[in-house]
């Protein structure tokens, strides 16, 4: 390890999610980290200056620029497209939700802070990784715990505002400033805030999911009885992660591992070096049933398939799982093989697999931990 004497002038920029002890603390763990890092994904996504990553931190991230300090309007736009960014996300979890878990459920509670501070940094190598540290850094980490009486604002340090000229009387669609000061170690830090009024962002538009009415028969249905929560056999369906316990003949599947499944994710099954493109898509349902609905349109000989779990919860101990399947085909062709070998391989396949996850779910040395 070793440290450098060379200082110099830089900005440092900390988005914090705010609620995320909370968040955690009361609800389903893995679903609230996936969350978190959705979002943490998202804005680092919406970093538009350039910054540089130095750590995450949890449910921050701690992001500066060497040796420049971009202008008031830069850093203004930067904020509002994180913000902007952060909520549209936040929006779309909720529209899109499928899992009725309580960390999916309240996602659309959780704020972010940010606090912009800028000074005079230190670097310390440590295993070839350079990152910042001294005075500055741990001014701006202190700035995270003041006296806004909200958790959705912008902060930016008296240091930083006076750099870029910013006024406390700067007002925007967005942003209207006031002045507030917190004593750290003996030291008061004065800094400018605004609180972000959500309503006044124009968040970014997003793909809903396909919502399905299935307005005749399903072309085949069967019905399991599982000993077991019916919420964990929704967890054992609709994670990713546990396909491989209960699904044969898949060399691989592909998905999003920091994402929880809602309408419209996709995955992919590789067979026999093939890949099968699914979608996630929703139906109505009444509210004593658990839905998980999938689309593909590669196995032949259909054109579409769709395929619903519809999980009834009797008790903890014991659930009804029944699975339907409806079939669309194009051409005369694909309903004659749909009606002489199609059906048999699909519905073959998919009861091999719903046995195999019946007997998992009902053994009682298994434990549902995340790969």
């Amino acid at each position: 390890m070793k440290s450098t004497d060379i200082l110099t002038q830089s900005l440092l920029f900390i988005p914090d999610i705010s609620g995320f002890t909370h968040f955690v603390q009361t609800t389903e763990k893995q679903h609230s980290e996936h969350v978190i890092a959705e979002l943490l994904e998202v804005l680092i996504s919406a970093n538009t200056q350039n910054m540089r990553l130095a750590e995450v931190e949890g449910d921050a991230l701690f992001f500066y620029k060497e040796n420049h300090i971009p202008s008031q309007e830069k850093l203004l736009a930067q904020v509002e497209t994180m913000y902007t960014a952060f909520y549209s996300h936040l929006k779309m979890m909720e529209t899109n939700r499928i899992c009725p878990c309580q960390a999916c459920a309240t996602a659309p509670n959780l704020e972010l802070k940010i606090v912009l501070h800028c000074g005079e940094l230190q670097f310390l190598t440590v295993q070839g990784n350079r990152k910042p540290f001294g005075e500055m850094v741990i001014e701006a980490h202190r700035l995270l715990k003041n006296s806004v009486g909200s958790d959705n604002y912008v902060l930016i340090s008296r240091k930083l505002a006076d750099k870029i000229g910013l006024q406390a009387t700067y007002e925007s669609m967005l942003f209207s400033f006031g002045e507030g000061q917190d004593t750290y170690d003996g030291r008061q830090l004065p800094y400018l805030f605004a609180v972000i009024d959500v309503s006044k962002l124009k968040l970014l538009g997003f793909e809903p999911p396909e919502m399905v009415v299935t307005n005749r028969p399903p072309d085949f249905v069967m019905e399991w009885s599982i000993k077991t929560d019916g919420y964990e056999v929704f967890e054992m369906l609709t994670n990713y992660r546990f396909r491989h316990l209960w699904v044969d003949g898949v060399e691989e599947f592909l998905f999003n591992e920091n994402e929880v499944t809602r309408g419209g994710t996709e995955h992919v099954c590789v067979i026999n070096g093939k890949h099968f493109n699914f979608s996630t898509v929703i139906k109505e349902a009444p509210v004593n049933q658990l839905v998980y609905g999938e689309l593909t349109s590669d196995p032949p000989p259909v054109h579409k398939l769709y395929q619903f779990y519809i999980i009834e919860p009797i008790d903890e101990n014991q659930c009804v799982l029944r699975v339907e399947q409806f079939w669309k085909t194009k051409t005369l062709l694909q309903k004659l093989l749909m009606a002489t070998i199609g059906k048999k391989q699909l519905t073959q396949g998919l009861k091999s697999s719903i046995d195999k996850l019946q007997r998992v779910m009902e053994d009682k040395n298994f434990q549902m931990t995340e790969v």
